[in-house]
This record gives structure tokens, C-alpha cells and sequence, in this order.
């Protein structure tokens, strides 16, 4: 572990409180974790191996497993996952090299709560613990808040871009956030649409150093192909037709905070290949200059699709992946996050009743029975829409299962909201039709075929062909200034 000056640190209450178990088979390594650990006031057990370490689990249920990932006897990742099926509400933080930084990603994603890069500083050894501990904390405090809550609790609105809800999906996003923010990590957020990722995002800039720094959000899927490598790294006078004045683009707009790229995996295959040289140089050139600028900027990027598979499809860079996929959170859908739903509803509907002078205060016993059992597939995006229209149309106390939209008031609407299984993209164009056309005008067929087969709806033709919305309008505008094909 690299020293590192640290100011005085007050000493963890142990109590009756379980143990940190740390698994590592380097024995001088495992000294110095201890040593660490056990000066900061934390119990600790230690094992060598994985045979050991899952028998002390087993006997002390700790709370937070450090876990070396290179083990002599299995594979740390397998020991993990055994751990996580047995407690699912372990904080596993996995301690990896450089060499194994991929496994460490892939721990990341089936459940760890962090990884450690060796060497690292004290420092950032005991910050991972604090946050793991608060992650426990937070479980315990949703846990017993649970049991008292009640049906005619008034609800309140929180402060405008706090995360809403305690389930323990969220509490774990939550945690992490706290986590990485203290770094110059990249972050890469998923999630499908509607979930939060930009929330995420903001919340990642705000508890980090950056925090009074400025927060730059760009769509990279709603800004025109032509437009979009201005938009990211600025153009200087008369660089191009249009361009009557110097433009600071978001990468230097960003600078000293954080720059946050949305639907990533939009980004046009040049652009992607400027974006990796500026993660590697941290250099801008605007368009049109002759010399580039240095910039101090932390990179926060999402998408609603799977970044690996838009690798496989060759859409996103595998060069550029690595370079931005270092810590991902995953933003849960709203199906996941059990009672939350009520949460989010009902403090949209306090903000709205304010802000339109209506009288609302809570959900009717039937609509929030409804609202649990609903699919949510535009997530909280979905609710915030659904309450905004109930205030804007209705009065009243309580919501009542009337108000609510016709689309998510009446039972049937559910199966509506998907097409047809035999139904598939393009069963309304013939293979023989597409023969002997370019690969573009096929695309184009298909999509067309698709959007007229969801009634002229872009977002469900989107979900359909796993694109986003955005994506289809972009090349919508683009076909209908082509000449269409016989």
C-alpha cells in the first residue's frame, strides 16, 4: 500500500459489530491491510485463501469482505458470487492488479460494491471501507423504517434533483456514487430509459471535489451528426459555413468540472476516435484551430443501450470502451425498486400540486395498489408524466383511479403496450422487396416498416430495434431529404 499523508482520523466504533474479513494470500500485503484497518478501529479477521476465507464467512456473516481476486486454491470472482447468494447484502470490495483490471470490471457488474487498483494509497483504502460502512448503515435504516410505515403518511417533496426512495437497490447506487465521486475515475452510467442516469451523473459531480466546478451535460444522440464535434470541442471563426463567431465547445465549457455525455453510444465512429485521443492527451482542438488546449475535466458518460454489445455490433470503439467503461452504475429500472414508486409519485405530485395551486396530497389506496403492480416501462420518467397530468386535468386530496390516463387506468392497456409476439421488425416488408437494394435503403425499410407497424410511434419502434428514440429521429430527418428508392 503506498503511504500517504492523511489528517487525524477518529477511530471506528467496533461494538458488537461484526468483523471486516479480508482475504489475501500475499501475507506481507494482508499485514499491512490489518495493520490499517485495525488502527482505524476496525475488527478484522484474515484468511490466505479461498477455502479459509468462505469458513470465516460463513461463521462471522461480515458485514464487508475485502477480496483479493487472484487466489491459489479458486478464482476470487466464483468465491464472491458463492458469498453474495448466501448474503446478498455483503459488501464485497475486490482488491485487483492492473493486469486483471477487466475481472475487476466483471466483479463489478455481478454485485461488488468497489474495487482497489494495487497499489493504493491509505487513504483511499479507508474512504472504501467508510463507504462500504454507510452502505450498511443505510440498509439497516430502510430496514427499519419499513415496519412502521403507514398508508396516510403525508408525503414531502425533497430538495429538486435528490434521489427519491429506500430500497436497497438504490441504497447500493447511492453508496457507490459516494464511492467513486472522491476520484478521477470515469464513470459509465446504464440503464434504460427514464431511470435517472443524468441524476446519477449530476449527483457524482456534486459530492465530488469538482462540486463548485461546472456540470456540462451534451446529448451526444439529439445533436446533429454534422454539429456534434463543434458541440463537444468548440470551432473558431469562419472554420466553416455558419460559423460567424468562436465557439467554446463542452469539453472546455467543463473545464475544472465535469463533463457529462449522454447516449455515448451515439457517437459518430470519427468522433469516437477524438474522443479517445482527448481521454488520452486531455487536449481540445476546436474546429479550425491550429493548436490545441489543455483541459481538466472529469468524464461521466451513459447510454440506455448495452456498451458491449454496441462493441460487438462494431458501433462503439473497444479502445475507447476500456478507456470509459472504469466504474459503471447501473441505474435499476422502477420495476426493481419495490416501494419507491409510491415514494416518487407522490413527491411529484406534492411539487406539481404547488406549482398548478391544486389541493393534492397523497395517492389513493387503489392507485397506489395499481401503481406497485404496474411495469413502469418508461420508469420515473413515466410516473413524473402521469402525475403532471392528473394535476394539470383533476383536484382533489387523493388521486383516484379515474384521474389517472386512460393508458395506465384501465387493465387492458397492458397488454397494449406491446406488440404482438408474432409480430416482428419488418413482417411488413418482403425479404424478395429488399434483394438488390443498398444497405442503407434496407434500413431504411425496415425502420420505416417497423415505426408503421407501432402506429406511427418512434419510442416503441426504438425499443423494438434496441436503438434510441433519438437515433431514429435523426435518420428520419435525414431520409426525408433523399430521394426515395423505387
Amino acid at each position: 500500500m503506498t503511504p500517504a499523508p492523511t489528517p487525524p482520523r477518529a477511530k471506528a466504533k467496533s461494538g458488537s459489530a461484526p468483523p471486516i474479513l479480508l482475504i489475501e494470500d500475499t501475507l506481507s500485503l494482508q499485514m499491512v491491510y490489518r495493520a490499517t484497518l485495525i488502527n482505524a478501529g476496525h475488527k478484522v479477521i484474515a484468511a490466505a485463501n479461498a477455502a479459509e476465507g468462505f469458513a470465516l464467512f460463513c461463521e462471522h456473516s461480515p458485514a464487508i469482505v475485502l477480496l483479493d481476486l487472484t487466489l491459489p486454491d479458486r478464482d476470487g470472482l466464483d468465491l464472491m458470487q458463492d458469498m453474495l447468494a448466501r448474503n446478498a447484502n455483503t459488501c464485497v470490495i475486490v482488491i485487483t492488479a492492473n493486469g486483471t483490471i477487466n475481472k475487476a470490471v466483471e466483479a463489478m457488474r455481478a454485485g461488488a460494491h468497489e474495487f482497489l487498483v494495487k497499489p493504493f494509497d491509505e487513504q483511499r483504502f479507508l474512504s472504501c471501507i467508510d463507504n462500504a460502512l454507510r452502505l450498511g448503515s443505510l440498509r439497516g435504516e430502510g430496514a427499519a423504517q419499513a415496519a412502521p410505515r403507514s398508508a396516510t403518511r403525508q408525503p414531502t417533496a425533497p430538495p429538486e434533483g435528490a434521489f427519491i426512495g429506500q430500497s436497497q437497490v438504490m441504497a447500493r447506487v447511492q453508496a457507490k456514487i459516494a464511492s467513486v465521486a472522491q476520484s478521477m475515475a470515469t464513470v459509465f452510467i446504464t440503464g434504460e430509459s427514464g431511470t435517472g442516469k443524468e441524476l446519477c451523473a449530476l449527483a457524482v459531480h456534486q459530492q465530488s471535489p469538482r462540486s463548485t466546478g461546472p456540470f456540462i451535460a451534451l446529448n451526444c444522440g439529439a445533436i446533429p451528426a454534422e454539429l456534434l464535434e463543434s458541440e463537444v470541442f468548440g470551432h473558431v471563426k469562419g472554420s466553416f459555413t455558419g460559423a460567424v463567431s468562436d465557439k467554446i465547445g463542452a469539453a472546455a465549457a467543463a473545464d475544472g468540472g465535469t463533463l457529462f455525455l449522454d447516449e455515448v453510444c451515439e457517437m459518430l465512429p470519427a468522433l469516437q476516435t477524438k474522443l479517445l485521443r482527448f481521454l488520452q492527451t486531455s487536449t481540445v482542438q476546436p474546429v479550425g484551430a491550429t493548436r490545441p488546449r489543455k483541459v481538466n475535466v472529469r468524464i461521466v458518460c451513459a447510454t440506455n443501450r448495452d456498451p458491449a454489445e454496441a462493441v460487438r455490433r462494431g458501433q462503439f470503439r473497444e479502445d475507447l470502451y476500456y478507456r470509459l467503461y472504469v466504474v459503471p452504475i447501473h441505474m435499476p429500472p422502477l420495476r426493481d425498486r419495490q416501494d419507491d414508486v409510491i415514494e416518487i409519485a407522490e413527491a411529484a405530485l406534492l411539487r406539481f400540486a404547488q406549482e398548478e395551486g391544486r389541493g393534492f396530497t397523497a395517492l389513493s389506496p387503489e392507485v397506489r395498489s395499481l401503481f406497485r403492480d404496474l411495469p413502469w416501462p418508461g420508469n420515473v420518467r413515466q410516473v413524473l408524466n402521469v402525475m403532471r397530468n392528473v394535476v394539470v386535468l383533476y383536484d382533489g386530496p387523493q388521486v383516484e383511479r379515474h384521474m389517472l390516463p386512460e393508458d395506465i387506468a384501465a387493465p387492458t392497456s397492458l397488454a397494449q403496450t406491446s406488440p404482438p409476439a408474432h409480430n416482428a421488425p419488418g413482417d411488413n416488408v418482403s425479404l424478395d422487396a429488399l434483394l438488390g437494394l443498398p444497405l442503407a435503403e434496407v434500413e431504411r425499410r425496415i425502420v420505416e416498416a417497423t415505426i408503421e407497424m407501432h402506429g406511427g410511434s418512434v419510442p416503441r419502434a426504438a425499443r423494438v430495434l434496441d436503438v434510441s428514440p433519438s437515433t431514429l429521429y435523426r435518420k428520419l430527418d435525414l431520409w426525408a431529404k433523399l430521394p426515395k428508392q423505387p
